[in-house]
């Protein structure tokens, strides 16, 4: 970009002026046309009023500069006017809005700069300017094309910046309202205005800060964030479009070793389900994917409900020493997972078979008939499906 002290002043004779201003609609007409030519995401923007528009701005461009190298005084510092200088910053601006890239737009400049002073410079050598007054001339040029693509590359910068930023709080608000249950109205009409697709599910993912950035790398462009969520230590919740079926496994394949947790995929507008489901299993200490856990989920979802069950169903061991008492719910527990297969039980608790056979006697004693009831059975199975302390 522009850079290093403006250049001095060219003493370029008023009819050199006068000649290169009456070409000055050629001019313009010729650098739209090659620009067209030669950048592709410009095919299209010139017609119309658009392409009449940019041949205006070409001329007062060039017009501008002309009124600068022709009313300078020799050895004064050629300054940009101020006027053109946000002008250019505009036209960056426009063309951030319009969606073409800086890319696009500095290649333009160049395109304008070359086209400028093939016509600049052969209306020049055709009035007998020097080569040293030449040179001065080239050199004024090409700064004042500078200075303008760097104003404009400012403006395309800026406006990104704050398209990006006012885009981003809009989809920081679908998050918002899709995690505390807004009216499907409000939700619908702040995807509306973010202009974000409607996917068939979301699917929560509770991601370690350091790790975000990996991450959304992975995932569909469209994934929502929700930082700072004050029952989050250190890590952001994505809400990932269309993470189900097949793209599931690649979903997880992608986090894998992350210390990430994955929520089912759900309708996307009750994805509040998935990421309650995943922070429940982030309570439980449980790795990556939550439809793995399912069992213990459902288990430990009511924690006072399980306890009482678990307290109603082992009331035949209560009046046993805690030592006799965990062995044989151990060995209880086993027994129930294996279907009574005593040799499954053995090696499941690293002990002989027939030690197997001496708890199991001792809880039928200690139960009864109840064992072979489906009820009790069931009960115990629910009481006995967690370890204690897991």
């Amino acid at each position: 970009m522009a850079g290093g002290p403006a250049p001095t002043g060219v003493e370029l004779p008023p009819e050199v002026a006068v000649a290169i201003r009456a070409n000055l609609p050629r001019v313009a007409d010729d650098v739209v046309r090659v620009i067209i030519d030669e950048v592709p995401s410009y095919t299209d923007a010139f017609s119309g009023p658009m392409g009449e528009t940019i041949r205006s701005a070409v001329r007062v461009a060039l017009g501008g500069f002309l009124s600068i190298v022709s009313e300078g005084r020799a050895g004064a510092a050629q300054r940009t006017p101020a006027a053109a200088i946000e002008g250019a910053y505009q036209l960056g601006r426009g063309e951030a809005r319009s969606g073409r890239s800086s890319e696009a737009l500095l290649s333009a400049y160049r395109i304008g700069a070359r086209v400028s002073w093939q016509h600049l410079s052969a209306a020049a050598v055709e009035n007998n300017v020097d080569a040293t007054s030449l040179g001065a001339f080239a050199q004024a040029v090409f700064f004042y094309i500078d200075e303008l693509s760097a104003a404009s590359v400012s403006g395309h910068g800026d406006e990104s910046a704050t398209a990006g930023r006012v885009r981003q709080r809009l989809l920081d608000r679908i998050a918002r309202h899709l995690l505390t249950d807004a009216p499907e109205k409000t939700v619908l009409s702040a995807a509306e205005r973010a202009e974000w697709p409607l996917p068939s599910t979301l699917t929560a993912v509770i991601v370690p800060e350091s790790q975000v950035g990996s991450v959304l790398q992975l995932v569909h462009q469209g994934t929502l964030q929700a930082a700072d969520l004050p029952e989050l230590d250190a890590a952001v919740l994505l809400l990932v479009p269309d993470a189900h079926g097949r793209r599931r496994a690649a979903l997880l394949r992608g986090v894998e070793g992350r210390n990430c947790l994955v929520g089912p995929a759900r309708p996307w507008l009750e994805v509040r389900s998935s990421y309650d489901r995943a922070r429940r299993a982030q309570e439980r200490g449980l790795e990556v994917d939550t439809e793995a856990h399912l069992p213990e989920l459902v288990l430990t979802a009511d924690p006072e409900a399980l306890a009482d069950l678990r307290a109603m169903a082992l009331a035949p061991m209560a009046d046993l020493r805690p030592a006799s008492a965990a062995k044989l719910a151990e060995t209880l527990r086993a027994w129930l997972l294996h279907q009574g297969r005593r040799d499954d039980v053995a090696a499941a608790l690293f002990v002989h078979p027939q030690t197997v056979r001496y708890r199991m006697t001792q809880l039928r004693e200690l139960y009864g008939d109840k064992l072979e009831d489906p009820d009790t059975v069931l009960a115990l199975t629910i009481a006995l499906g967690v370890e204690p302390d897991s």
